[in-house]
């Protein structure tokens, strides 16, 4: 492979936005394991958060596919393969990240109870301070004038 079809791959990964519009794979070999990539992160995403016991099974493919990316990549950058193969490896990490920003997107139900009580304590304070703010509290918290 040419210098110049070497920057051109590594420029097509690591741009910005090339996830938009990629595909997810439907099937990829990560650390030697044939996996069923697409069916796996739909399945996940189906439930908009990982259950309790998912959260393992998810964190360990990130892991993986972090690791298979960066392998793949790491070909490329030291230019030992051919063109078409390069081509063919930046299409599959740019499926790898689309995977990898899916599963980056869930939520896990300890996480969303925590913001969740975060928000209704900022909702309070916020309320608190217009009622100090527009008079209707003093600063002792008492309601003020009938109120």
């Amino acid at each position: 492979m040419r210098e110049y079809q070497r920057k051109q791959l590594l420029e097509r990964v690591n741009k910005e936005g090339a996830t938009i519009g990629a595909d997810i794979p439907d099937r990829i070999e990560v650390q030697g394991e044939e996996i069923d990539l697409r069916e796996f992160v739909f399945e996940i995403k189906r439930r908009d958060t990982v259950p309790e016991g998912e959260r393992e099974r998810v964190e360990r493919a990130k892991r993986n596919l972090r690791r298979e990316r960066l392998e793949r990549l790491e070909r490329i950058e030291e230019n030992r393969v051919d063109f078409e193969t390069g081509e063919e490896l930046a299409a599959s990490i740019i499926g790898i990240d689309r995977a990898l920003d899916a599963l980056d997107s869930l939520r896990s139900p300890g996480v969303e109870t925590e913001v969740r009580k975060q928000e209704t304590m900022d909702r309070k304070r916020w309320m608190s301070f217009l009622k100090k703010a527009l008079g209707h509290e003093d600063a002792s918290g008492s309601k003020r004038g009938g109120y």
